[in-house]
């Protein structure tokens, strides 16, 4: 009964995640996976899981980019000398970020300008007309901070005039912000994830020491990369994706199998028959 009691608090906590949609029988079936005594353990893991909601990430975005502009405005700069700037490729979480929140706070209609940040040419017209402002860089999730550094150090080669930066985002990991302060980027965010929050990390108190080394076990047991990029086992899940950072357990097998996660990746996910063909 208390496994069923957790797989229905599990499927209602979690609806709305977008790459596979999560029912008390798949619930359930996650947990029962797992060796009987690994179960409870899971379950554990999984109540330690963080997770944004799409309301929550317009919410977010929303608040913080209100509390940029206010600064900014006191400082002189209105919305006008503002250029939000989306990272990664077109399809990436960033773009998708960017256009909720134009679409939230009205971007454009105060005068903001909105570039793809691989739009080299027009990023560059936009600073060299504005002349001074800021650059708001949009992302649902940074971890390390590696794959942001790099798209910004990309875009950076291409600056013109007088610009400071910041990045709004729902959800930062405390590893991200050395990279960003290296880069004088201002971080306005929802959330800092930090280890504490991590239950596979020692800095952590939701297990203890033989229980954290078992499911780490777990994990790496399933995949090399058991505890996400860069190691970081983040516990935060949006309602769109799940960062690559997050524990296999939680994300699954690649293929999802031989297992299967509550929050796989949409790169985790099988290819449709019908697409392969």
């Amino acid at each position: 009964m208390r496994r069923i009691i957790h797989s229905i608090r599990a499927a209602l906590r979690f609806r709305g995640y977008k790459p596979k949609p999560l029912s008390i029988l798949s619930a359930r079936r996650w947990a029962q996976q797992f060796d009987k005594n690994d179960r409870v353990l899971a379950e554990k893991l999984l109540d330690g899981v963080i997770y944004i909601t799409e309301s929550e990430t317009r919410e977010i975005l929303v608040k913080q980019n209100d509390d940029l502009m206010s600064r900014l405005k006191v400082a002189g700069l209105p919305a006008k000398k503002l250029i939000y700037v989306s990272v990664h490729d077109a399809a990436s979480s960033s773009s998708v970020m960017l256009n909720m929140l134009r679409d939230s706070a009205n971007l454009e209609r105060r005068g903001c300008k909105i570039i793809d940040g691989r739009d080299t040419l027009g990023l560059v017209k936009a600073m060299n007309t504005i002349g001074e402002g800021a650059l708001v860089y949009v992302d649902d999730f940074v971890g390390s901070g590696t794959q942001f550094c790099t798209e910004r150090d990309f875009i950076a080669k291409n600056f013109v005039g007088t610009f400071s930066e910041f990045i709004i985002s729902p959800s930062i990991c405390e590893e991200a912000f050395d990279e960003l302060s290296k880069r004088d980027v201002q971080v306005f965010a929802g959330h800092k994830h930090v280890k504490s929050e991590r239950p596979l990390y020692a800095e952590c108190t939701v297990f203890n020491e033989k229980q954290r080394q078992r499911l780490t076990a777990i994990c790496n047991g399933i995949d090399k990369f058991g505890l996400g990029f860069n190691g970081l086992a983040t516990m935060v899940i949006l309602y769109r994706n799940a960062p690559n950072t997050v524990p296999v357990m939680l994300r699954g097998s690649s293929n999802q199998k031989p297992y299967f996660g509550i929050f796989p990746r949409t790169t985790d996910l099988p290819i449709p028959a019908q697409a392969r063909s």
